[in-house]
């Protein structure tokens, strides 16, 4: 467990504030082998359209989670773009995976501002929004050794924003972590990665 700790704290609370985000060196360990059982476990969580989920849902495909919320300028939306960008490099024939955005602020991102967020057409096609109660959502990101916190910004017009880590999870079919990206990876890394992980 602390081994995974270590690894992950490479992108531990990247804030989506400019004035505090980290930049943590991260492991660069390849891509085949960053598969922890530990990480990735049940959730239970409401999608944009208001229905009930959970990891069943998505069992059947690969899926890429990430944990961020819409109020965050630029390292969740540019996460997001850089996973379209990948997408579209991946082989001829290739199916991209599912993409999961778990809100890490349900105050605000309720089901319709998930809808309009994830409807972005420089993100990923069928990206997903999810949210939920306050206690779901930890849940959930405590299954994936995730964490955030809400910091107040009263001199901002959102008046808080939320530190988070930026981890993008990939899941195989069966719901285990078969591999994850850090900030470090850009559009061509995580696309080879995928172009091996679901060959």
């Amino acid at each position: 467990m602390k081994q995974i700790s270590l690894l992950l704290a490479a992108a531990l609370l990247a804030a989506c504030s400019p004035a505090s985000q980290n930049e943590a060196g991260g492991a660069r360990a390849s891509c085949t082998s960053r598969a922890y059982s530990e990480i990735g476990g049940p959730i239970r969580l409401i999608d944009e359209t208001g229905a009930e989920v959970t990891e069943e849902t998505f069992k059947g495909r690969p899926t890429l989670v990430y944990f961020g919320f819409t109020y965050c300028p630029d390292v969740c939306p540019m996460t997001l773009v850089t996973l379209d960008q990948a997408y579209k490099q991946l082989p001829e024939g290739m199916e991209a995976p599912q993409t999961l955005l778990i809100s890490v602020d349900p105050e605000r991102d309720t089901p319709e501002a998930m809808a309009a967020y994830v409807g972005n057409d420089a993100f990923p096609d069928g990206l997903k929004g999810l949210t939920g109660t306050p206690e779901a959502v930890r849940a959930a990101a405590d299954a994936f050794k995730a964490d955030y916190a809400r910091v107040d910004a009263p001199e901002s017009f959102t008046e808080y924003t939320m530190d988070h880590t930026s981890i993008i999870y990939m899941m195989d079919e069966n719901w285990q972590l078969k591999t994850f990206f850090t900030h470090e990876d850009t559009a061509d890394t995580i696309a080879q990665c995928l172009a091996v992980q679901m060959d």
